[in-house]
Formats: C-alpha cells, structure tokens, sequence
C-alpha cells in the first residue's frame, strides 16, 4: 500500500511534490484548481516538466487529482452540468499531462429528485469527459449518502460505471468515513471482507482503484460525512490497523484527508498511518 496525503499544489505541481516529500508520503492527492472556484487551472509545459523533475526519485510513486467539489455531474440544471463538464475535463487532462493514477470524482447529487434519472445524466457527463480526454482513469468516490449524493452504495456505484458507459478508465475510490457513515461497518477484519465482498459482487475488484482513510466524527451509518484524526474518531486505531493491512488494498494509494492534512498542523499523520499498517501486518500474520 502507497500511504500519503492530500498537499498543496500552491506554487504549481512540483511544490506539491515537495511537500509531500517533507511528509513522508508515496502518493499524494492535490486539486488541480481552487475548489472554491470555476476558474479553470491548465498546467503549463514549463510547469509539467518541473514536476516530472521534482518527482523523478523522490519517492513518490502515485499522484491523484481530485475534482473540485462544486462539480454535480447530476444536476437537473444543464448550465450546472456543462461547467462540470469542462471542469472535469481540464482535471483528467491535467491527470494526462502529469501521468496521475487518477482522477476522484464524487459524482453529482439527485438532491430532492429521483435517483435513477440522476445517475443517467451524471453518467452522461462522465461518458463524454472520457471523451475528451486521453488516458487518465477516472475514480468514482463512495459518498456518504446525505443530500442525496450518488455513490452511498457498491449498488449506486456500479450504477454509474454503467451509465458512463463501463470505459476500462472508470475505477473505485473507497472513503473509509464514507463509508461507515453510509453504515458499512469496517471497524474490523471480518466487516471490511464483507463489504470488499459486496464491491467484488456488484462493482468487481478490478475496479477497485485508490483509496482514502479518513477516521469519522460521526456515527455508523449517520450519513454524516466529517473525517476525524487518526485514531480520534469512531474508527479508532483498530479499524486504521485493518484498513493499511488489508491485502486486498496493498498495491493501492491511500491518501489521507483529516482535518490539516494539508498543513503542518497534523505533519506526523502519515508517519502514524504507517505504523499502523506495521501492527496490522503484525496481527494478520499472526491470525494466520
């Protein structure tokens, strides 16, 4: 398993990089614009080659990019849906300039409307970014089912790669706070294999792409979406030691998104997340 953090791409791509040595990680997560704004962020030639520089041997393996999070592929308003088209479209082909393992996407909302015309045109619009872009895998993100997000289920996610077309580009990111607060307990070995056995019967394990730790505020199945520390949520370290030494996860990115990630105000959070993979390991092969 690939264990990093989501980094600042302030600067430009190859400062993300150098933050994300200075944490320690092997992959790292980065918007490729602001996600608080539409204005689109196409990444120079001069800027792709300083990060191909900067990434050359420093033991970063993976790069993700995640779409900013005003996209809502499902929308029933059309001008909503073509602003999320083009600014997915800039984010895969920034994963095509980059040679990122991915784009995560959380797919769009049916809001107050009905579920399954959402996912059509959320489908529609996945379909076409594909389209017009080169080579980038695109990963759908579990949602944590509130507002009536898409994805809250292995069921709504195979949904989607259908309507998009099932393009061999489409994967799986799998959010360990999404999904408990969606009521999928993997708080121990025997609850992730259970819902890794639903993923291979309704989505199938070869999608399965990358991956997010995040410990959760909230309660199993509080469809509340608010990531907590390392080991400071309702996860616990029990459930991050299962997580990291899954062996079904152990040639995936695992990026992590708790609160200051992106800052120094939680620096040693990788370092944890890797010790907690070594105790994993440690009691599975001792399970064995």
């Amino acid at each position: 398993m690939l264990i990093g953090a989501h980094v600042s791409p302030a600067g430009g791509p190859a400062k993300a990089v150098e933050r994300g040595v200075a944490k320690g990680c092997r992959v790292i997560q980065i918007f490729n614009q602001s996600p608080r704004a539409w204005r689109s962020r196409v990444y120079t030639d001069d800027e792709v080659a300083a990060f191909q520089d900067a990434i050359d041997g420093s033991g970063i393996e993976a790069v993700l990019i995640h779409a900013v999070y005003l996209l809502n592929c499902a929308s029933e308003d059309k001008e909503l849906r073509d602003k999320s088209l083009r600014a997915l479209v800039v984010a895969l082909r920034a994963g095509d300039a980059l040679g990122a393992r991915g784009v995560v996407l959380h797919a769009g909302s049916a809001k107050a409307g009905k579920v399954g015309p959402a996912i059509k045109r959320a489908g529609k619009v996945i379909a076409k970014a594909l389209a017009e872009s080169d080579r980038c895998p695109l990963h759908l993100e579990n949602t944590a089912g509130a507002g009536g997000t898409l994805g809250r289920s292995f069921t709504e996610l195979a949904e989607l790669i259908d309507a998009a077309g099932g393009s061999p580009r489409l994967g799986l990111c799998l959010d360990s706070c999404h999904l408990y607060a969606s009521g999928f307990d993997v708080r121990t070995v025997d609850g992730l294999a259970a819902v890794l056995e639903d993923c291979v019967d309704q989505v199938g394990l070869d999608r399965l792409a990358s991956l997010h730790f995040n410990d959760s505020q909230a309660t199993l199945g509080s469809n509340r979406d608010r990531h907590a520390l390392l080991g400071a949520g309702e996860l616990g370290e029990a459930a991050a030691r299962v997580w990291f030494s899954e062996p079904r996860f152990e040639s995936l990115p695992c990026v992590l998104e708790t609160p200051g990630v992106g800052t120094d105000k939680s620096a040693n959070e990788v370092e944890r997340a890797n010790e907690l993979r070594k105790r994993g390991l440690r009691a599975r092969n001792r399970r064995r």
